[in-house]
């Protein structure tokens, strides 16, 4: 299991769900990995989880600014990155008459400044053959209940994946874009277990393989993304959602 042998990896989000599953499969797969998360109790939490050379860093992904402050902090332990997983999210849902300028705000520095600025504050230490993925969703593709915001967000970010693609080509960067569908994590742990558990089913309805998706299978299609099986595979978007983003429903 080395298909990552000798690469480090940034996760962004990787305390829980996706960013976590992806940290456990890139250490089993012979990476480095630091992975970020807001909270130094839940990095702590993470951290015991994983096993292999891992960094901890305290990081906001929302916060602008300080993903100058990450970059810096990379570029003092390690000598190169070759993958950024751009995972952490904002996920709010709700209707159009509750936003509220300041949480529209909130959520585009997350799901789409703040990647763009952390992608441009690390390119002097991306490797010659490096990878970046960028976390996107499937409500980029289609509408659905009180995703109106964070759908266009997604679609920004994973547009990105042209535009980078050909502002980096000469830098040997690869950038694409892994789009999930409704996947069991803990994003709906505030719920409660019975309204999860509809929701849950609400959703497995709408899926054409009728079921969620799990952690783990979007964090071994990001070893894919990561790895040098996908050296060809640049400005394209990995779609791992059952089959509900090309299917009405």
């Amino acid at each position: 299991m080395d298909r990552l042998a000798g690469k480090h990896a940034l996760i962004t989000g990787g305390t829980s769900g996706i960013g976590l599953e992806t940290a456990r499969e890139f250490l089993a797969e012979g990476a480095t990995v630091a992975i970020t998360g807001r909270s130094r109790e839940r990095l702590d939490a993470a951290a015991r989880q994983l096993d292999g050379p891992l960094l901890t860093i305290v990081s906001d992904a929302g916060d602008v600014p300080g993903q100058a402050v990450l970059a810096a902090r990379l570029r003092e332990e390690w000598p190169k990155l070759d993958i950024l997983m751009s995972n952490a999210a904002d996920v709010t849902h709700l209707p159009i008459e509750a936003w509220t300028e300041e949480a529209f705000d909130r959520l585009l520095a997350t799901n789409l400044k703040s990647p763009f600025f952390l992608i441009r504050d690390l390119l002097p230490l991306f490797s010659a053959q490096s990878s970046v993925i960028l976390v996107g969703s499937v409500s980029a593709y289609i509408g659905h209940e009180n995703a109106t915001v964070y759908g266009a967000a997604k679609a920004g970010l994973l547009s990105y994946t042209r535009g980078l693609t050909h502002e980096l080509k000469d830098r040997g960067i690869r950038v694409n874009g892994l789009s999930p569908g409704p996947t069991v994590t803990n994003v709906f742990a505030s719920l409660g277990p019975e309204r999860r558990a509809a929701l849950y089913e609400e959703l497995r309805r709408t899926v054409p393989l009728h079921r969620l998706g799990t952690a783990t299978e979007l964090a071994k299609a990001a070893v894919y993304l990561a790895s040098d099986e996908s050296a060809y595979t640049a400005g394209t978007v990995l779609r791992v959602d059952g089959g509900i983003g090309q299917l009405a429903y």
